[in-house]
């Protein structure tokens, strides 16, 4: 009884008070339904409530800057995406954060990997067919994204330098816009996932030419991945998001926390609720995350500096 008994002694008392989860991404979003299921499981565990906040809106700096203003004992969270982690430092010459001073990472939520998308009487019959094209006709086949710096974006320019080709990026104000502009033929083609691109490949107005993913989905299993289609071997463009609390918290209470949130990832009705989204658990001990960070910053550095990609 005693390891037990000191187990239980050296548990911190977290929560006291309400937990506030601070989110970039807007109401009804597919990460913010993510949010709001995790934060469900969250406060029965903890028997405290976990309310999501949503401060939407200039590049995710507008909740990051609530969060920097908020509790430093971990009852104020935040909702990051990838962008933020790894792609951001290299897009901005000054940031209202420092990743590496601002943030105790918690645990990594979800991937959702993306899908070459073209219209759906595309003459691509796969990725190959539209790396030929494009090394044919350098500068002519065009790709849009919703912004700069984004997954879709650098995902692209990603296909472009490892495939030795030059394309056209054009940004859209919009995803609807943008994948209405796939489908209509407007655009040669554009990185989407199952929640930005689905509902119009449900409808037949897309094809999904591959994944970018290690392997393929469950759910589209006549997709393959972008090797398998002709492209470069090892291409992979996902979206993720992560739970981060102020630096210096407790290292028990961050434990605490990690430990929770990736039970919460195990439950069936999660995973099921995931699925709908397109989404997969994103299970990773502390030292493979930083790992999975750092080379995806390495990644998209590359790419930006070669794109010459810059928000400021």
């Amino acid at each position: 009884m005693l390891p037990a008994a000191a187990a239980f002694a050296q548990e911190p008392p977290f929560p006291t008070r309400p937990v506030r989860l601070i989110s970039p991404f807007p109401v009804g979003s597919g990460p913010d339904g993510v949010a709001r299921l995790v934060a469900d499981k969250l406060a029965r565990a903890w028997g405290q409530p976990v309310t999501v906040d949503n401060k939407p809106g200039g590049n995710g700096f507008i909740a990051i800057n609530a969060f920097k203003r908020g509790a430093t004992d971990g009852h104020d969270l935040v909702h990051l995406e990838n962008v933020h982690l790894t792609a951001y430092p290299h897009l901005f010459k000054k940031l209202p954060f420092d990743g590496n001073k601002d943030f105790e990472l918690i645990a990594p939520l979800f991937k959702t990997y993306f899908f070459i998308t073209v219209s759906a009487d595309s003459k691509y019959r796969s990725v190959a067919d539209l790396v030929a094209d494009a090394k044919a006709n350098p500068g002519r086949l065009s790709y849009g994204s919703w912004s700069v710096g984004n997954p879709a974006h650098l995902g692209s320019a990603l296909l472009e330098t490892m495939t030795g080709t030059q394309m056209q990026h054009v940004v859209y104000k919009e995803t609807n816009q943008l994948y209405s502009g796939v489908a209509t033929g407007e655009l040669s083609f554009a990185m989407g996932t199952i929640a930005t691109a689905g509902p119009l490949h449900r409808g037949g107005k897309l094809k999904f030419l591959a994944i970018a993913a290690p392997r393929r989905l469950a759910a589209y299993k006549d997709v393959p991945t972008v090797s398998e289609a002709g492209g470069p071997a090892g291409f992979e463009v996902a979206g993720w998001t992560a739970f981060a609390a102020p630096r210096g918290v407790s290292p028990a209470v961050v434990e605490k926390i990690r430990r929770d949130v990736e039970k919460a990832l195990r439950e069936p009705d999660v995973r099921d609720k995931f699925a709908a989204f397109g989404y997969e658990p994103f299970l990773a001990t502390p030292t493979e995350f930083a790992q999975h960070i750092s080379d995806e910053s390495s990644r998209f550095a590359e790419v930006i500096k070669k794109v010459g990609a810059h928000l400021d």
